[in-house]
């Protein structure tokens, strides 16, 4: 597994074609583009909060691009560079994953994955944790969306470079601190003082909280809020595993030892992933001859229940059960189909386009003065919105600026199809509004 060159590549808008908005991840946009000299597709992952349109901000994305470089192997997402854009927009281009992380494969499974390859992705994710220590890299962001799926559902860890920087956009923008949240669920008691720096034992208990999610196909502390968490882990509250029977399968006992070795309070205690391998390496062997089944069965699934296409992110406004069987998911983000959401908007209304795109010309100063969620809807709009568009509107200070932004940007060169798509958001957003302006 030799390291990839010295020099994160620069990936311009002419290299790129056949754009598609993917949807929202934690800390950015996911878009596919085809990469015209490669001839394949790639993943670019546009960061908010600014990050990247500052130079400062430019070198550190181009030092953590160099960092995934250097630790691409087989178990760790391939990074081939930098996106440079217009407006000084900066990204990193990944490898596409289609099949989206193991937070969305369980939620699409409704539970764990078949006990093969359970195992297998214990030991896979082992793998790829023990080749970043081998080369002195800490991942610090290791949680069921950050472990992607490969077609044959082969995993392979993503975005530990740019937790530090997604962290910083994060801290700087109210609007994602759930994002932020997520991940503290994963975090070492000892990671909650103020003073703490991040070792490698720090993965090691997120790999345990990890194979908890992982056997048990649940979120760890579903109900609690991000202060509850961040109170109960360092008095040494853990995920319950009463609901777990250790005779379901052969090696979930020592699985489960595993884990709870990888989440002991004392940093000490937990064992390195060299010593992990040696356990998963073992209990994997037991199921190996059952694991193409297992991933057939999985992909059958999937193809039954999930449609790919383009569309907007999940996160964006309330699922009914008929949206969340919409929903797909590509390189570890949650999106749903717009095709069958906008049925059900029509299902509910008989308003045409042109009386959509009438109500927004008409109550202009008013949605300017009354829309908070706008970038909400900008993101339900998708890729109606450009990349670089989207960028200006996301800079501006207030929401009224930025809806004045997307009405000079977007509304006026997109005319009735966008302003109709924007009404509909809206309807979802703000319905009280809607309702008060006569929609």
């Amino acid at each position: 597994m030799a390291l990839l060159s010295h020099t994160a590549e620069l990936v311009g808008n002419e290299s790129l074609e056949k754009w598609e908005f993917v949807g929202s991840g934690g800390f950015g946009r996911v878009y596919k583009a085809r990469h015209k000299n490669w001839g394949f597709d790639v993943a670019i992952k546009l960061l908010h909060g600014g990050v990247g349109t500052l130079m400062s901000k430019d070198k550190a994305l181009s030092a953590e691009a160099e960092l995934m470089n250097k630790a691409s192997c087989e178990f760790v997402l391939r990074v081939y560079g930098v996106y440079e854009g217009n407006f000084m927009q900066s990204g990193i281009v990944m490898e596409f994953m289609s099949r989206g992380s193991v937070q969305t494969l369980i939620q699409d499974l409704c539970g764990r994955p078949p006990w093969p390859l359970t195992f297998r992705l214990a030991h896979q994710v082992a793998l790829g944790m023990n080749f970043l220590h081998s080369r002195n890299l800490i991942h610090h962001d290791l949680k069921p969306s950050n472990v992607l799926l490969n077609d044959d559902l082969n995993a392979k860890l993503a975005d530990f470079g740019l937790s530090r920087v997604s962290t910083s956009a994060l801290n700087s923008n109210e609007k994602k601190s759930g994002e932020v949240g997520g991940s503290y669920k994963y975090m070492p008691p000892e990671a909650f003082e103020a003073s703490y720096e991040p070792v490698r034992a720090f993965d090691r208990y997120s790999y345990g909280i990890l194979l908890w999610s992982i056997v048990t196909g649940k979120e760890p502390y579903p109900s609690a809020d991000n202060h509850l968490v961040a109170l109960s882990i360092p008095r040494g509250q853990r995920p319950s595993l009463e609901d777990i029977n250790q005779g379901e399968a052969e090696g979930l006992k020592d699985l489960l030892e595993l884990m709870k070795m990888c989440w002991d309070e004392n940093p000490v205690k937990r064992p390195c992933f060299k010593e992990c391998l040696e356990v998963t390496e073992t209990l994997f062997s037991k199921h190996w001859g059952e694991i193409h089944v297992a991933v057939h069965h999985v992909l059958t699934t999937l193809s039954n229940t999930s449609n790919r296409h383009s569309s907007v992110p999940l996160h964006c406004f309330p699922q009914t059960t008929e949206q969340s069987k919409a929903r797909a998911t590509v390189n570890g983000v949650r999106v749903i189909n717009n095709e069958k959401a906008s049925a059900q908007d029509n299902s509910t209304t008989t308003v045409s386009d042109r009386d959509k795109a009438k109500f927004v010309d008409d109550n202009r100063a008013a949605l300017i003065q009354h829309v908070s969620e706008v970038m909400a809807i900008v993101e339900e709009l998708g890729n109606m919105v450009h990349t670089e568009t989207y960028s200006a509107i996301e800079a501006e200070k207030t929401s009224r600026e930025q809806m004045r932004a997307l009405f000079q940007r977007t509304f006026r060169p997109g005319g009735v199809t966008v302003k109709a798509a924007f009404y509909t958001a809206l309807k979802r957003h703000h319905p009280e509004l809607v309702e008060r302006l006569g929609g």
